[in-house]
């Protein structure tokens, strides 16, 4: 820019000295009103001269910027480019990991499911003694569940589910007793769960190995959905619990049911022809330990004779063969239920029957039986009302071949439940449940617990 500059100044100067000799070699001849023409020309010429020169020269200074500008632009465009590139290095990189993790949480699903209560009453359900008459009020977490299942392969699912509950007294070992009321996680399910193809009359059979879940227990709480209430007929009773270290085979009968009824009504273990779940176990449930090496089996059949006149209707045996979980001298551990069950669209209904002999402790050797019956009326499904009324009746003999003891009582005892339920949305899901649980005991030394309890159950 400097050496074009330079050009056009020496180019004036040329032309400037070339004309005055002109001018002045020429000034005799001509005469002085000539003269002063010709110097009023060459004034005007050096003035058009003078901007023309001021003109380049703002040229020349804009031409100038403008490169400086350019070179500017360049050197952001040479930052923005390398900026790009690093970018763009960054979001491969990121991405790959992104992939990684996609990767990995795919096929992963977390449940959670709690029921927090408030207890206001006498006896056992409110954290004392059976039959104590000493009232009580109390809030706790009954129980709070988070799983989590990884699908590995289309044929292969892992499963741990961690258990949330509260340290109970007899749980605290005297050097302990801080602890007592503490929340403590441990695990109630942790298997693997392989799945197979149909195998003829058996639709969608599984297999769980682990810690896993009992025949009956998750069958019957997909048909009481009141859990959260406490316990159902049978393990409330202490013979057995939900969960074992062992294994479990699954299937359904005959295909499914259709939509509608899955929908509608219940999509679990919604087996056309019913369901069937076996198994064979340690014996001494998910928080216990083993005692001796024998391994209780266990089985629950379940029959819908009329899928197509009565869905809803359905006939199950379970039983129990084995020895209980006891190191010395375990007595043999027997359980016979008969239960039968209609679900519709506007109520539930079940009854059940026990017969059994001694329980998974082995705390006693007695003959023992028991029956149940649960009805659920649900308003939310025929009106705008978003509630259910559960009405519960158990009947349980410790010992059967002893009605009246030593000390002239005896050992039978009556439970009573009614509640209503407010759904905060799906049925059976989030809900408030307020219920009212009386049992009445034969043995006259014992009062009858009596409790009201409002629970809050969480699912997602």
């Amino acid at each position: 820019m400097k050496k074009l500059r330079t050009k056009f100044l020496s180019l004036g100067l040329s032309l400037i000295l070339l004309v005055l000799p002109l001018s002045y070699a020429n000034a005799e001849k001509i005469n002085p009103t000539e003269l002063d023409k010709k110097i009023a020309e060459l004034k005007t010429l050096l003035q058009k001269y003078e901007t023309k020169k001021r003109e380049i020269q703002k040229l020349l200074s804009e031409l100038e910027k403008r490169e400086n500008q350019l070179k500017s632009r360049e050197e952001n465009i040479s930052t923005m480019v390398k900026k790009i590139e690093e970018t763009k290095e960054e979001l491969e990189t990121k991405n790959k990991d992104m992939g990684k993790i996609v990767k990995y949480l795919k096929g992963l699903k977390v449940n959670g499911l709690w029921y927090i209560s408030y207890m206001n009453g006498k006896g056992k359900g409110v954290g004392g003694s059976a039959g104590d008459d000493e009232q009580r009020s109390k809030t706790a977490i009954k129980r709070g569940y988070v799983r989590f299942t990884k699908s590995i392969t289309p044929w292969f699912d892992a499963h741990v589910t961690f258990d949330v509950t509260q340290v109970k007294e007899e749980l605290v070992s005297p050097n302990k007793s801080n602890i007592e009321g503490s929340v403590m996680v441990r695990t109630k399910y942790i298997f693997g769960k392989f799945k197979f193809p149909d195998i003829g009359f058996l639709t969608k059979p599984t297999l769980e190995f682990g810690q896993v879940h009992f025949p009956w227990l998750d069958f019957e709480e997909h048909v009481n959905w009141y859990r959260c209430q406490d316990t159902m007929f049978t393990e409330r009773n202490g013979l057995y619990n939900s969960a074992d270290f062992g294994i479990t085979f699954t299937a359904l009968l005959g295909g499914e049911m259709p939509e509608w009824y899955k929908k509608r009504v219940n999509s679990h273990y919604a087996g056309r022809y019913g369901s069937i779940s076996l198994g064979i176990y340690n014996g001494a449930g998910y928080h216990g330990s083993e005692k001796n090496n024998d391994k209780p089996i266990e089985g629950r059949i379940t029959i819908r004779p009329l899928p197509n006149i009565l869905p809803g209707l359905q006939f199950s045996y379970f039983g129990i063969r084995g020895k209980a979980n006891k190191e010395d001298n375990p007595p043999n551990w027997q359980v016979n239920l008969l239960f039968t069950s209609y679900e519709h669209e506007y109520f539930t209904a079940t009854a059940q029957y026990y017969w059994g002999k001694s329980n998974y402790k082995g705390t006693d050797d007695y003959d023992k039986d028991g029956y149940s019956f649960f009805l659920e009326l649900k308003p939310y499904a025929f009106s705008s009302l978003p509630i259910s009324l559960i009405g519960r009746y158990d009947y349980f003999d410790q010992n059967d071949e002893q009605n009246d003891l030593d000390d002239g009582t005896v050992d039978e005892s009556r439970r009573y439940i009614f509640g209503i339920a407010y759904h905060l949305d799906k049925p059976h899901k989030n809900m408030i449940l307020l219920d009212y649980d009386h049992v009445d005991y034969e043995d006259k030394l014992l009062a009858d617990d009596k409790r009201f309890q409002l629970t809050l159950q969480v699912k997602f």
